[in-house]
Order: structure tokens, then sequence, then C-alpha cells
């Protein structure tokens, strides 16, 4: 399978994306938890260097399973079509299954099917760090290694986790984005967030409201929290409610690709248009337009096949026993190259960056 210009298929650089605003945004968890209090990887995460095989070859026939938060979202579209392109590089057998609806419990029946047939690797991002956490220890039990990318679980029921960014550093820009959009006369704002227990949505809301404290942001207020469940019309509707309920609103931030992309559409249309700013993270194919318009001025995202494209690489690594994912081993990724094994058995694929009406054209995912 080939990576194209397009969101449906584009080519992958084996570069990391370079920040458009300078800033280091390494992740401990987008989908991402911040991974410092929980023992690193579990069992294999615990196991010496020693049991690795840097030089062992990947093995061929590999099953390779991804399961999304759900399925028919544009983000985890985007993420499993890397993956699959680097199954095939390998060699390996590629399938995708998930759940419709991205709610706490609704991935665990399709990690024990996964488990039954025998998976090799199991990549995942989690709706709720806790609730598939069983399921996948039944997983690693029978032999399957586990790789969470976006999203992370407990370490302890894993045994990588492919960071796309730190979490301080996406809560940061994001802060920076709107605080720039609305101006030094700062408001009110608020956050349009995915699911309400997804990990990596509530580590960037604690961590933005952590820095919404810092003096340079005195004059901005976080005024309300909305979930919209990365459904389109759910988000629609979540917008529309927050504008009613604070007509002092000067700005939305929404972490998720399909709260983002819904809200422009929204203010798009709206007597709000250019008077209430949007940030957030998204996909430039998808708010190019927005940026053009007016209705909003910039946005952040990292490249998103490639964060599938090295969990599906991380899994084979694991699978063959290149690494055990204990901190400072490494292993290739296809043509992203080397990485390292960091601290709880965390890998980071690299920095994000900054779209704007100037630069957005350049990219095509």
């Amino acid at each position: 399978m080939k990576f194209m210009s397009t969101t449906g298929s584009r080519r992958l650089a084996p570069a990391y994306i370079a920040a458009a605003t300078g800033l280091a945004l390494a992740l401990s968890a987008c989908g991402g938890t911040t991974n410092t209090s929980s023992t690193a990887g579990g069992g294999a995460a615990s196991s010496s260097s020693a049991a690795a095989d840097p030089n062992a070859p990947i093995k061929e026939g590999l099953k390779v399973a991804f399961l999304p938060k759900q399925l028919n979202n544009s983000y985890f579209t985007v993420t499993d079509r890397g993956g699959k392109a680097a199954v095939g590089e390998y060699k390996g057998v590629f399938s995708e299954v998930g759940p419709s609806e991205a709610s706490a419990s609704s991935q665990v029946s399709y990690i024990n099917t996964l488990t039954q047939q025998g998976s090799n690797v199991i990549a995942t991002s989690a709706n709720d760090p806790k609730a598939i956490c069983s399921a996948l220890d039944e997983a690693r039990s029978a032999g399957a290694k586990v790789v969470t990318f976006d999203s992370d679980t407990d370490p302890s029921c894993r045994d990588l986790y492919i960071n796309q960014a730190t979490a301080e550093g996406i809560a940061s820009t994001q802060i920076k984005l709107i605080s720039d959009a609305i101006g030094p006369d700062g408001g009110d704002i608020a956050i349009l967030s995915a699911t309400a227990n997804a990990t990596n949505q509530n580590a960037w809301i604690e961590l933005m409201k952590k820095e919404l404290q810092k003096p340079e942001y005195a004059k901005l207020k976080l005024v309300a929290t909305a979930y919209g469940d990365d459904n389109a019309q759910k988000s629609q509707q979540e917008v529309q409610a927050l504008l009613q309920a604070h007509p002092t609103l000067k700005g939305i931030i929404s972490p998720t690709t399909v709260g983002i992309a819904a809200a422009a559409q929204y203010l798009s249309g709206s007597e709000y248009k250019g008077k209430v700013q949007l940030t957030g993270l998204g996909f430039p194919s998808q708010l190019k337009e927005f940026l053009k318009n007016g209705t909003m001025k910039s946005f952040a995202l990292w490249d998103v096949e490639k964060l599938g494209y090295l969990a599906a690489y991380a899994g084979a690594a694991l699978a063959s026993g290149q690494i055990t994912g204990a901190e400072g081993q490494t292993f290739k990724a296809g043509t992203l190259g080397e990485f390292k094994v960091g601290p709880n058995a965390t890998v980071l694929l690299g920095e994000p960056t900054v779209f704007t009406a100037a630069n957005v054209d350049k990219y095509n995912f």
C-alpha cells in the first residue's frame, strides 16, 4: 500500500514533523496520560535488556490487529492506514476491529475475540485507562504483545505506549494559540472534548488548567468543559449549548479532530464567525477552508499516519524479540528510522505542527 498526498493515503516521510512554533511538543500520551506513577510497561518492560535481541529479524506472518477508540472516525482511519502499511512492509497480517461508539467498555469484547484468535500484536487507543486492562492482561497472558497509541491504558496493562507528543507541550500550545487568537484583552473560553473518560483528553485538560494559572494568561477564564463524544452532531450541539449558556464566550479549544471540525463547521455558518475564536487539534485537509474564511486562525496536530505506522513496527519489534519494552532499547521502524524506548515503556513519535492560513496548503493529510 502506497502513502499518497491525501487524507486517504499520503506518503510517509522519514523525518519528524517540525513544530511551527518552535516548541518541543514530544508527548507522554494523543491520546495520553502522563504515565509517571505506574510501573513501566507491566511485565514486559521489567524484563532486562539482555533478554532482547536487537538483531533479530521481524517474524513473517505476524497477526497484527488495530483496535481504535471507534471505527469510522477520521482520525483513526488515518492512524490505522499507517499501521496497515507498516504491517504490509514486514509481511504480517493486518486487521482492524472496533466499536462504533467510543464508550469506556466498548473495546473489551473485541480484545477478547482477538485473544481467542491468537493475535500476536494488539495496537489500541484506549477509551478508558482502566476498563480494558483485565482483557489486555488476558491477551498478554495468551502471548499477545500490547501496544497503545494516542490514548494510554494503565502502563501495567500494556507492553509499550507510542506517544505522539508530550501532554505538557500539547496543553501549552493550545492555550497559547487560543490566547493569541483572542488577543490581549482575553475573555471567557471553553473546552470541547471527546468522551469524558478519554485518558488523553483528560490529561490535556488538567494541564491546560494549570497553564491558565500562569500570569500571562490571567485574562483568560475557563468557564466550561463540554463533551461531544467524538460525534459530529453531538459536538455541534455542545457548541451551540456553550454559546447560549455563555454569551460572553471568546474562544473554544477542541483537542479532538472530530470536535474541532464540527465546531468549525458550526461557527462558520453562524453569527459567531470571527467573534468566537477556535483552536485545538485537527487535520489540515478538513480545516484549511476555515483558516482561509476567517473562522479560525490556527490549530495543531502531529503526523497521524506516522503514529499508526510506528505503533505497528513497535508491536512487531516486541513480538519478534528485538525489544522487551525496557528503557534504552532501540528498534527500527521502517522508513521512520530508529527509535528508543523511554521511561515508562514509552516511545516518542516527534513534534506536532501549528497550522495557519499561511502554511496549511503545504500539508496533505
